[in-house]
Formats: structure tokens, sequence, C-alpha cells
């Protein structure tokens, strides 16, 4: 599991569309300058994460944390406004297509992974696993094939098992957490919404990234109970008891008859 990089886009609003406050009875209401709610700024990020790695003394060896970039473009603006002169360089979203995806994997996801991948790992082969979007590169991609060969490492794509989201780490609960995360800062524009994700992505908990790899392993196990299908609930561990208590383990075991009978259900 640790030589798998999960991957997957997501979209980021600059606020929630709806949130709750608490007021004193003489506080005024917070005021909302936004027209309405799908006016609300909003950027799609990609990310990459694979299972960090802890040394014997627990202290951790690799992040995990490959990359988050922004589907954006700069342009000059057309017309002034109070804030900036016209021709002002300004931030716009693009729209994600295969060839964007196979850009940003290229150009951006594989100068990551020949950056921040353990060395050690150099004769490894690494897998980029994505989902089964439309926009997503086929696995047998020529050009990423190529690209992929020029980085020292053996670097393949592939794919998730269709309608099982609880396979990847990022919908599994990366995603979410490192979204409510973001929900407490502001952000006014694109520019400081784009500031605050990747700054709450280099600053996220190691350990809140292996939990996340614990849980996915759970659901492994339970898929494996359930015959291969996808009618089971995620377990929980309470891995903050855990940890305290100094029992958390770092991957969790399959039994060993379970294993057997997979195995024994794939044979025929």
């Amino acid at each position: 599991m640790d030589n798998i990089i999960h991957l997957d886009e997501k979209w980021y609003n600059a606020t929630k569309k709806n949130m709750t406050f608490y007021l004193h009875p003489d506080e005024d209401e917070p005021h909302r300058t936004v027209r309405n709610k799908n006016s609300i700024g909003k950027v799609m990020f990609l990310t990459a994460v694979a299972k960090p790695r802890y040394d014997n003394e627990g202290n951790c060896t690799f992040d995990g944390k490959i990359g988050i970039w922004a589907f954006i473009r700069k342009e000059p603006a057309k017309r002034r406004s109070g804030s900036r002169p016209r021709g002002t360089l300004i931030t716009k979203t693009i729209t994600v297509d295969r060839d964007t995806m196979r850009s940003y994997l290229i150009g951006k996801v594989l100068w990551a992974i020949k950056t921040h991948w353990p060395a050690e790992d150099a004769g490894r082969t690494i897998w980029i696993q994505q989902d089964n979007a439309r926009t997503h590169v086929p696995v047998d991609d020529e050009d990423f094939a190529r690209a992929a060969a020029q980085t020292g490492f053996d670097i393949r794509l592939i794919n998730q098992p269709p309608n099982s989201p609880d396979m990847n780490v990022l919908d599994l609960g990366f995603f979410a957490s490192l979204q409510s995360k973001t929900d407490t800062t502001t952000s006014r524009n694109l520019d400081e919404l784009i500031a605050n994700v990747e700054n709450e992505f280099r600053n996220y908990d190691v350990n809140d990234l292996r939990n996340v790899f614990l849980t996915l392993q759970g659901c492994l196990i339970e898929v494996m109970k359930a015959g291969g299908e996808n009618k089971y609930k995620i377990p929980h561990m309470n891995k903050e008891r855990l940890e305290a208590l100094g029992l958390l383990p770092r991957s969790l075991n399959c039994d060993r008859q379970l294993y057997e009978s997979v195995m024994e259900s794939l044979g025929t």
C-alpha cells in the first residue's frame, strides 16, 4: 500500500454556502457581499497523497504529501476596477478535460514524485491510482508512459474499482478534513483561496493522513468480508484513544482465514 499514490480532484469554495453563527443580542448580523450562493468563488484542485512512513522510533521519514495544484490560468484584466488597473494579471479557473489532466500529470505530478519520493524505492513500481472519471488519463496513455520513463522511477497508472469511493483516501476523509480546515480561513478572492488551500495542505498533520490510510485498510478488510461488494459500514477504531495509549497500529492485519477464503474465491 505504501507504493500507491492516491490522485483526485475537488472543488474548494471561498466560503460555505450555509453558515451558523451564535450572536449576542446587541451584535450585528454578519453581512455577506456575495449576491447569491452561486456566485461564491471556487477553484478546482488536483491532489496527490501517499501513505506516510515512519522509522522504528516513530519519527516521520516521508509525509506522503506529494502535492496539490489549482486548475487556473493568469490573464490580463480587460477592464480596470477600483482595486487594479486594466492589464493587471488576474486568476481565472480553467476547464478540466483529458488534455488538461495529462498536462498536469506530466508537468506537475511526475515532477513532484521525482522530487519527494523516497530514494530507496527507485527500483520499485509506483502506482498512481485514479477514479474512473472520463477526464482522467487512460492507464496505457503513451505520452504519460514516455514522460514517466524519464523520471528514473517505474511509475504507472491504475484505476480504482468502480462505485467504490472508499477505496481512495482523498474521498474517504482527506478532502473533507482539508475543506473544513480551509473553511476556518478568510478568502476574499481566488488568489487568497488558492493560498489558503495550499497552506492548509502544507500544514496538514501527517498523523491525520496516516489515520485516513488506517481507515482505508479497514474498508479493504470489510470489502473482503462482503465478498467484494460495497455493502458495508466504514469501520471506526477510536484512533485517538489508541494513539494516546500507545496502541495504535501502523497497519491493520488481515485474518489468515479471510485471506485464504478471498484467494480461493479469486481462483475460481
